[in-house]
């Protein structure tokens, strides 16, 4: 992370408690799962990473900073060439209204940052984000860290040994990397998010 977006230092951060989103535990309040159902919005992902990225590090109402700083840019835009990080994007018309953003490693997916120009933008790709890594075969999406915003979605927070227990599980795994670009109506979505049980295709 950086400390602020004009500071071109990075520095690590493990925290005693991480926050997850069990990928067999996700939950999609009943008025998102109305507004996904109804596919306002196009998803797409891996079209515009550096426009994601660029508006996760954008200042907002209640968010003037960013850990996002140029040196961190630079090295997800490599992993996104890499094929390592991806975007999922919302699209409204041609309007980029929202999205987030990870890197992937084995079974183990790294969200990373999220935002909305239009509501509920955001909550729509972590939707489609969690269909996908499960259609695929992933078992682990690492949050970082344990928001209200994500706890409506079902994250819990492990300890740091849990978690990297989960971590070594996942990280040998390959899951189907095509899953997460084929396209996926949002019933679909919520179809392949919310089974108890999805079998890597």
């Amino acid at each position: 992370m950086g400390e602020a977006r004009d500071d071109p230092r990075i520095f690590l951060v493990e925290p005693d408690q991480r926050g997850i989103i069990p990928l067999d535990g996700f939950h999609v309040p009943t008025r998102l799962r109305r507004t996904v159902r109804a596919d306002g919005v196009t998803v797409r992902v891996d079209t515009a990473f550096d426009a994601v990225l660029d508006a996760c590090a954008a200042s907002g109402p209640g968010r003037e900073e960013s850990w996002i700083n140029a040196p961190i840019r630079r090295l997800y835009i490599e992993l996104n060439a890499r094929g390592q990080a991806h975007s999922i994007e919302c699209w409204r018309d041609e309007t980029l209204v929202g999205g987030l953003y990870g890197v992937t490693l084995g079974g183990a997916f790294f969200g990373e940052s999220m935002f909305s120009r239009e509501r509920d933008a955001s909550k729509i790709a972590l939707v489609h984000l969690v269909a996908r890594l499960r259609r695929g075969g992933w078992r682990l999406l690492d949050t970082q860290f344990l928001t209200g915003h994500l706890s409506q979605f079902g994250a819990i927070e492990i300890p740091r040994i849990a978690y990297l227990k989960r971590l070594q599980t996942a990280r040998p795994l390959r899951p189907n990397m095509r899953s997460l670009f084929e396209p996926m109506t949002g019933s679909e979505a919520l179809f392949y998010a919310l089974q108890p049980t999805i079998q890597a295709s």
